[in-house]
């Protein structure tokens, strides 16, 4: 310091502050790589014939149940789910998140959506939305949980933090069953009604892709995406 100059302090240096330039740092050394992504995308066909009464049930419920329950059609190609097997955690990062937490709604005696998708470590809200009591649990080996019953307007939460497929059931009308499936990463898609999906867009490179449905037989395929546009493929069960 040069002699009679007046010390000034340096602020203080927050952990935010370090953590923020940390990620700019990793932003910035992904942004090439971004920069020529692209994406997979296609349209899922459903052939095989599924029967349209085939529900799963745990056991007999003994409880209220509503004058008109919904019923869940078998073999909808919005069911379906394709993901990507295996990413980096940081091209993970980059890919959009959900604006809200996920929610399974016991709604019209049913659970909606009959399939859920989330990544591994999310928290799902199961809020009660019937005048009846409802009960929400599962005894998938990638997680065990039980809810107990409770009546509208509550709600109840789990986090997920094994990836596998969740079958989820309520213990007091045999009727309703849904599937959450915890993923590694938030590289997948559903299709729409028409049967149409794109997965986010990724950097250039060699994927595994693989693609589920609760119904029918899923499978996976190798994929390329090149920088030279998207990439087309078509699954059919």
């Amino acid at each position: 310091m040069t002699k009679g100059m007046p010390h000034t302090p340096l602020p203080p240096v927050s952990g935010w502050t370090v953590r923020h330039a940390l990620l700019s740092l990793v932003l910035a050394s992904l942004a090439p790589a971004m920069a020529d992504a692209a994406a997979l995308q296609g349209t899922v066909r459903v052939s095989a014939q599924v029967k349209s009464n085939s529900v799963v049930q745990p056991y007999a419920g003994r409880a209220s149940s509503l004058p008109s329950p919904a019923r869940d059609s078998r073999g909808r190609v919005g069911d379906a789910v394709l993901s990507i097997r295996s990413l980096s955690a940081s091209i993970d990062s980059l890919l959009p998140a959900p604006r809200e937490r996920a929610r399974l709604l016991q709604k019209d005696q049913s659970f909606q959506p009959r399939v859920l998708v989330v990544r591994q470590g999310d928290l799902v809200d199961f809020p009660n939305m019937d005048p009846i009591f409802h009960n929400v649990f599962s005894v998938s080996p990638a997680k065990r949980f039980d809810l107990g019953k409770y009546p509208r307007p509550q709600s109840r939460s789990v986090r997920f933090d094994k990836t596998g497929v969740v079958h989820v059931f309520c213990d007091i009308h045999a009727d309703m069953a849904a599937y959450i499936v915890v993923l590694k990463n938030r590289a997948f898609a559903r299709p729409d009604a028409n049967g149409r999906y794109r997965l986010p867009d990724l950097p250039a490179g060699r994927y595994l892709v693989t693609w589920w449905h609760p119904d029918l037989a899923g499978g996976e395929r190798e994929v390329t995406l090149t920088s030279s546009g998207d990439s087309e493929l078509d699954v059919e069960f």
